[in-house]
């Protein structure tokens, strides 16, 4: 898998300002490639795993490619000389690319990962579900739902896993959320699971705006 990440060290946001980031870049390029927005020509949105999302970790933003979304970021990465967020213009003083063949897939061994940002794992209705199921039964859902996120990414850029995928979440919590306006439940902690997954991809809903940000903890 091609991954291009674009980060921009010098300027500092908040991690709810991934969805202004993606409306900036939108309106930059959005009408070249559907990709960099999900967004048919009607403005019905496309459901599919996001080729390109955007999400502030530890305050710095940062534009992530996946496939074709790669390489519309290293097309496009000199023309990006400045960052709008609300009425703030913000100059580019300094951004870095890193563009690199990721595999993913299943691996004779286990990696952890942790929640750099919000997992919104539940909509409403699988929510209030999962509220009033006992423990062992929240705990199976969320582990399914972790293996449908990466089979939707894996579906997404073309590749099948046969092996099994195995998951278990660990230390999780339940935090507020925003999302286009409504206070919604999404979850911090971390996961043990037998797939290889690249840092700072996302999983989940939502993870064009950033949610669902992986990082692999250290062995």
């Amino acid at each position: 898998m091609h991954l291009t990440t674009i980060s921009f060290p010098d300027i500092q946001l908040s991690q709810r300002d991934g969805h202004k980031l993606r409306g900036y870049f939108s309106a930059l390029f959005g009408q070249q490639s559907d990709l960099w927005h999900n967004h048919s020509k009607d403005g019905k949105p496309i459901y599919r795993y996001p080729l390109i999302q955007y999400k502030v970790v530890d305050h710095v933003p940062r534009v992530l490619g996946l496939e074709k979304g790669a390489e519309l970021l290293v097309n496009h990465f000199l023309e990006v000389q400045e960052i709008k967020i609300d009425d703030l213009v913000i100059p580019v003083q300094s951004k870095q690319i890193n563009s690199q063949t990721i595999v993913v897939g299943v691996r004779p061994q286990l990696f952890t990962y942790r929640f750099a940002t919000p997992w919104f794992a539940l909509n409403q209705d699988k929510y209030r579900e999962y509220h009033q199921a006992p423990k062992d039964e929240r705990i199976r859902m969320l582990n399914g739902n972790l293996i449908s996120n990466m089979f939707s990414l894996m579906k997404e850029i073309g590749y099948r896993e046969k092996e099994r995928i195995m998951t278990k979440v660990m230390d999780l919590k339940s935090v507020p959320g925003k999302f286009k306006g409504q206070t919604m439940s999404m979850f911090k902690g971390k996961f043990v699971t037998n797939v290889e997954l690249p840092s700072y991809i996302g999983l989940g809903k939502s993870v064009s705006r950033g949610y669902g940000t992986i990082i692999l903890e250290d062995h």
